[in-house]
């Protein structure tokens, strides 16, 4: 039987969100430590409100489809890569060049909070009213889908000064704001383009069965 420590899984690494001039607005994982290993995904919702899932495995895209909600979810080779000045990101039908800028003030104040603080569940209960005053949108704790419970622990934020995206062969058009916000799960991404650093903690109920690959 798995002990208590066990119900909560942690997600370390980075998500950057982004608007575009088509009304298409992208959120990309990009996580180095996970219980699936390090893997990369992308949430994308167009703007009909169509929302889509590209994920790198069958066990990754189904634990995520449990999480949050999309109309379609597609199982695809997702990389990334550091290029100069930002990141390359392929995944599936979706690709995005992204130049990234300098931390905001914002960013700079995270940094200031220490680390094992910043992402513990209780801290993130009790700054999500005040998280959700400073960015519109954006909660620090919530629940997520199948009874799970969910909090981002942000230590930085960087600006995304520019991205260069196409779905489907199609250009989507130069950067614009992640608005209105996206709609997978209890919170979005901020409206500002964005990379954070950042600790997801998934907390499953007592009686959840999700089983993990071996690494």
């Amino acid at each position: 039987m798995p002990g208590r420590a066990s119900r909560r899984l942690r997600f370390s690494g980075r998500i950057a969100g982004f608007g575009t001039a088509s009304g298409t607005r992208v959120v990309l994982g990009l996580w180095e430590s996970t219980p699936y290993g390090a893997f990369a995904d992308a949430m994308i919702e167009r703007g009909d409100g169509h929302r889509m899932l590209i994920a790198p495995s069958d066990d990754v895209a189904e634990f995520i489809a449990s999480t949050y909600s999309f109309d379609d979810v597609r199982v695809a080779p997702v990389s990334w890569r550091r290029v100069d000045g930002g990141l390359s990101v392929s995944a599936g039908p979706l690709h995005a060049a992204l130049r990234l800028g300098g931390l905001t003030p914002l960013g700079r104040l995270l940094r200031i909070v220490p680390g094992a603080i910043a992402e513990h569940p209780a801290w993130l209960t009790a700054i999500s009213p005040a998280a959700s005053l400073l960015v519109r949108g954006v909660s620090t704790s919530g629940s997520a889908g199948n009874g799970r419970r969910e909090y981002y622990g942000v230590r930085t934020i960087r600006r995304v000064l520019g991205v260069d995206a196409s779905l489907d062969g199609v250009a989507l058009g130069s950067l614009r704001p992640l608005s209105p916000p996206v709609r997978f799960g209890f919170s979005s991404a901020p409206a500002a383009p964005a990379i954070v650093d950042v600790t997801t903690t998934i907390a499953l109920p007592r009686d959840a069965t999700t089983a993990f690959p071996r690494h």
